[in-house]
């Protein structure tokens, strides 16, 4: 078949892409990359991809001529386009969405003391991560030593993950490639985008920090800098916060969190327990239309949520609490800091609030339940009316016995 004259156009300017790219890549500085295949630099948003290549590595790739790659069946001009694409990709210095070290410029910013300004594409980009960018973020987290720490405790909102892998350590992926956990069952792009923000977050704040074996890293939600150096002050120095402060410096700050993890009707749901007038669980039941035990398990988000941000926070807590008792303070500040720690800090235990385990409960299945339990004779109701005349005595007298229980 005859080729039209912008074909052969297309061909030539191909042809000489080709060429330029290839010489580019053959230097002895792209050694290291030679052995890796062309799918190492592939990301989610790339389209046309010359599928026969994807597992060829570079090296192969470069010592074949381009007439003969354009005879592999299923190759065409577009695909052979693609391919050269992502061969100029490979060329660069960085993969996309990786940052560059700082110039001498944005060094001078950085240090200034005036508002800093941020970098353009700080925001991790999920979709135009490739094999090459995971690899850094990988080395980044291992060698900061994070692989202990949770995915939990780091992305932006627990919300965007499903409660079974709240707690799972960073390390669990960092011997995975990018391919390797899109291949993983129930890993959706939501939850790899997940991941891929965890990852990524975490290696834009260290990368400029260069190797010091002396010196580590911790990197905590911002919340919880704010609450620590809160706690500490009142550990290291005599006197107490007035009821005021510690509404607004302690538990505001864990109020905005659960709503940023949880949504806004858990957050006034904490609130309104927390309150000076301290709605009790069936006001809140029938104020939603909601079962006691829905009341009780959307309690406890607020300190499931707690618990994956903060782990060290209950440890902390308590001995802010025995701090205080030992500082005489104000009657009204302890209960609510009793109030807080009972619905932030206490997990577990037949009489708080159950952990919400899956998303799947709703609603219906939870008034099932209910209706199964108020069918099963007179011993249950009675044991259910023991249960709620005692809910009073437990918010009145009980805690301070289930402080010393859990903490000490």
């Amino acid at each position: 078949m005859k080729l039209t004259k912008s074909a052969v156009i297309i061909d030539y300017k191909l042809v000489a892409s080709f060429e330029s790219v290839k010489q580019k890549l053959l230097r002895p500085k792209y050694a290291d990359r030679w052995d890796k295949p062309l799918a190492y630099w592939v990301v989610a948003t790339d389209r046309r991809l010359p599928l026969a290549f994807m597992g060829t590595s570079l090296r192969e790739l470069l010592d074949t001529p381009l007439e003969q790659l354009f005879a592999t069946a299923g190759i065409g001009q577009k695909k052979i386009r693609t391919l050269i694409n992502l061969l100029v990709r490979a060329a660069q210095p960085h993969p996309p969405g990786a940052v560059a070290p700082l110039t001498e410029e944005e060094l001078e910013k950085a240090a200034a003391p005036a508002s800093s300004q941020k970098r353009k594409g700080a925001e991790v980009d999920p979709t135009i991560v490739s094999e090459a960018l995971w690899v850094e973020w990988r080395a980044s987290v291992k060698e900061h030593g994070f692989g202990q720490e949770t995915l939990g405790r780091y992305v932006s909102s627990l919300q965007q993950l499903p409660r079974v892998i709240w707690n799972a350590p960073l390390e669990s992926y960092l011997e995975l490639t990018l391919a390797e956990i899109r291949a993983l069952k129930t890993h959706g792009e939501k939850r790899v985008g997940a991941v891929l923000e965890v990852f990524g977050n975490l290696h834009q704040i260290v990368v400029h920090l260069g190797a010091q074996s002396q010196m580590g890293v911790r990197i905590l939600p911002r919340f919880v800098i704010q609450l620590e150096n809160w706690v500490l002050r009142y550990l290291q120095r005599p006197g107490a916060p007035s009821y005021e402060e510690l509404r607004s410096t302690f538990i505001g700050p864990l109020l905005d969190q659960v709503r940023i993890d949880a949504g806004a009707q858990i957050a006034k749901l904490a609130e309104s327990r927390l309150a000076p007038s301290g709605a009790t669980v069936r006001q809140a039941a029938q104020r939603l239309g909601l079962t006691r035990a829905r009341i009780y398990q959307l309690l406890g988000e607020a300190g499931a949520i707690v618990k994956v941000r903060w782990p060290e926070g209950q440890a902390l807590v308590a001995s802010l609490r025995e701090r205080l008792a030992s500082q005489d303070a104000d009657k009204a500040t302890l209960e609510l800091l009793d109030a807080a720690i009972e619905l932030f800090f206490v997990t577990g235990g037949n009489d708080l609030p159950l952990p919400l385990h899956a998303a799947q409960a709703d609603l219906p299945a939870a008034e099932g339940n209910a209706n199964s339990s108020r069918s099963n004779g007179q011993a249950t109701n009675g044991a259910s009316g023991a249960n709620g005349r005692k809910e009073s005595s437990r918010k009145s007298s009980g805690f301070q016995s289930l402080t010393k229980t859990v903490y000490r």
